[in-house]
Order: C-alpha cells, then sequence, then structure tokens
C-alpha cells in the first residue's frame, strides 16, 4: 500500500509530503473505485510510516477516512431454499444444502461435521471448535435425519459426514460448487453462497417469531449486534 503511494508521488521527497498531498492521493483512490477497506488500509500504511517509522507524531490525524459500508446479508425465501433443495438429485449434494440451511451451518463447521456429532436422540448437531473456538449445539430437523440416515446408508461415511478423496475433508470450493449450480437449477439469478443459507435460516427464524438470543445461540455468535444485522 505504502509503495503504490510513494510511486504516485515520485518527484517529491517523503518529508515533503504534507496532508494535502495524501488528501489528493485518498481522491485519486476514490475515483478509481477502490473499497473503503482499500482505502483505510493504505491510510494506515501512510500514517505508520510516517508516524512509526520516520517518527513524525500524529501526521494525517486530520485526513477523512471513508465509512465503512454496511450491508445487509443477502437472504432467500423459503420457497428459493426449498427450490434449491429440491432441485438437486445427488443425495450427498441435497445433504448439504439441507444442513447448511436447517442447521445454520458455517462452510467450515459442516466441511469439520463429524457422524458422531449428530445426535439423533436429543434431535440436536454438535458443532465443535467453531468460529472462536467455541462448541454448540444446533437444531436437527426430522426430515434431514431422515436423509442423513439413508444419505450414510448409501456412501457409508467414515469420520467426517461429508467426506472427499481418501476420507479427506471435503473441500470448500466443492461446496460452493454444489450451492451455486442448485441456486441456478431453481432459477435464482442473485450471487448464493453457503453463507446466504445461514443468513437465510437466521431470518426465516427470526420471521417465525423465534427469540433473538435463542437465534444468537443457535448460530454461535457473541454480539446480539451481529445477529440483529
Amino acid at each position: 500500500m505504502f509503495e503504490k503511494f510513494i510511486n504516485h508521488y515520485k518527484n517529491l521527497e517523503l518529508r515533503n509530503i504534507d496532508e494535502q498531498h495524501v488528501d489528493n492521493y485518498i481522491s485519486y483512490l476514490v475515483n478509481s473505485g477502490k473499497s473503503n477497506s482499500y482505502i483505510n488500509q493504505s491510510i494506515n500504511a501512510i500514517k505508520f510510516y510516517y508516524e512509526a517509522v520516520l517518527g513524525m507524531p500524529n501526521r494525517f490525524y486530520l485526513v477523512d477516512r471513508p465509512r465503512k459500508e454496511e450491508r445487509l446479508p443477502s437472504v432467500l425465501s423459503k420457497e428459493q431454499v426449498s427450490k434449491m433443495i429440491h432441485s438437486t438429485n445427488n443425495l450427498k449434494h441435497r445433504c448439504i444444502i439441507s444442513l447448511l440451511y436447517s442447521a445454520g451451518l458455517r462452510i467450515g463447521e459442516l466441511r469439520a461435521l463429524k457422524i458422531e456429532n449428530i445426535d439423533s436422540d436429543r434431535m440436536l448437531i454438535h458443532v465443535k471448535a467453531a468460529k472462536g473456538n467455541k462448541d454448540r449445539y444446533t437444531v436437527l430437523s426430522k426430515s434431514i435425519l431422515m436423509l442423513l440416515r439413508t444419505y450414510y446408508t448409501e456412501y457409508r461415511p467414515q469420520i467426517y459426514m461429508f467426506e472427499g478423496p481418501g476420507r479427506k475433508l471435503y473441500s470448500e470450493t466443492s461446496i460452493q460448487k454444489i450451492v451455486k449450480r442448485a441456486a441456478l437449477r431453481a432459477g435464482i439469478r442473485k450471487k448464493v453462497t453457503a453463507h446466504t443459507l445461514r443468513h437465510s435460516f437466521a431470518t426465516h427464524l427470526l420471521e417465525d417469531g423465534t427469540d433473538l438470543r435463542y437465534i444468537q445461540s443457535l448460530l454461535g455468535y457473541n454480539s446480539p449486534k451481529t445477529t440483529e444485522i
């Protein structure tokens, strides 16, 4: 980031660059279509050099930083999720899409899901070492349990519920491709990822009147604010 900045002012000595130059450079980045995150990283790189390397305190503190974009997560309707599931003929792929949605799993949590984590007696899924290295429980629906039993009988996974070649973890790329293809077959034109299914799970629970704190627990969020978004 800093290298790009100094290359922008090749004919100037570094110590002669002032706040107006930085402002002009930021305007250049904005007009070039750079994201707010990119611009903020650039400012941090510039400040670090002048303050930490050259020992010039409080340089460029008046430079206006762009605010972080606040984008709401993409969400599907229940009908769209149903179409995705029923348009998937491959049993393994149908189980993957169904679990991502019905249990609100992150893609990494689905990949790490072991057969022993399915608690059919309590109708729960034990999500181990989730984000933040915390365990949690999420829901297991009866229809998904029946689907998983059929899948287990046919595929006979050994350790992980969904295994790739050599009984290793199923690849993240493969799961995203499965979700993308299912969305296209269902006639959904917007971008759909595995995380879209997780967001849809939470939103549909909220629309059905489920308490926000319970949704927070199922998703494994620390912050109620994150759950609200």
